[in-house]
């Protein structure tokens, strides 16, 4: 099993094919990273010592017409199993592959890497795992209902890593906040008109009770001022959330870190 990449797929193909003849026993043997002709002519010399069929998926068409070409020089059957595909895709999306080895591979990077910034970003909803905050790409502040949870998740599904942190009236942010880099840190703030009619509507689907303070117009307006008052303090960029949305808000996050950072995670429109 011969592949420019990691091999990974021409093995699955190979292991489902030959599940298929029960008698069948064969010493199966992966050579990734071929690209180059020296590479495949070792390749096939290998096989032609003992007896071998070769398959690979080769992206590219001068690799895969060269394998086929000396297997057929050097007696060795040798099966295509990307060709025929890309070939019938070219000809269907009328479109010519990219033929670059290792797409697959970066693709499941990413995806694993997104899987890691959810489970970061979750661990580290609402203030909790505060000893690895520094592991964190952004860090989002906000009083209740500033869309901070919403606007973490939705920026982790874009690889990041996103904590965010509550601000309470009265009390000061938790120390390990200024600990870390502090060009990390986003501040969000939202109308107090706005904040109200929000907590009211969460007030009324949860069929609360007890909960006047939270939704008291001077209370909502001292909240905000408290968190205005921490994030001039310490110069944090603030975000106004009131006629966002998490998608908004979001992207401004993003242009926000990369203005401050120089990070760039996906197309970021960096002019307002």
């Amino acid at each position: 099993m011969v592949s420019d990449s990691t091999g990974q797929t021409c093995f699955r193909v190979v292991s489902a094919a030959l599940k298929q003849f029960r008698t069948t026993e064969a010493v199966l043997e992966t050579t990734a990273e071929v690209r180059t002709q020296e590479q495949i002519e070792e390749v096939v010399h290998r096989a032609s010592l003992v007896n071998g069929i070769i398959v690979y998926t080769m992206v590219t068409p001068e690799s895969r017409q060269f394998i086929t070409d000396l297997g057929r020089l050097k007696g060795v059957p040798t099966i295509d199993i990307l060709g025929p595909l890309l070939t019938r895709f070219s000809d269907l999306l009328e479109l010519s592959p990219l033929a670059k080895p290792g797409l697959g591979k970066q693709l499941d990077n990413e995806y694993f890497k997104r899987i890691e910034a959810v489970d970061y970003t979750i661990k580290h909803d609402d203030s909790r795992g505060l000893s690895t905050l520094g592991n964190a790409e952004i860090v989002l502040l906000g009083v209740s209902r500033t869309t901070k949870t919403p606007v973490s998740i939705y920026l982790s599904y874009r690889g990041w890593k996103v904590a965010n942190i509550p601000i309470i009236m009265g009390y000061p942010p938790p120390p390990e906040l200024f600990d870390i880099d502090q060009r990390k840190v986003v501040a969000l703030t939202i109308k107090p008109t706005r904040l109200q009619m929000i907590r009211l509507e969460r007030q009324r689907k949860l069929q609360a009770t007890g909960l006047d303070n939270y939704t008291d117009v001077e209370q909502v307006n001292a909240e905000v001022n408290y968190g205005l008052e921490i994030y001039n303090k310490h110069n944090f960029p603030i975000l106004d959330v009131t006629l966002k949305s998490i998608e908004e808000t979001a992207t401004e996050v993003m242009r926000t870190i990369y203005t401050r950072m120089g990070v760039k995670k996906g197309k970021i429109e960096t002019e307002p």
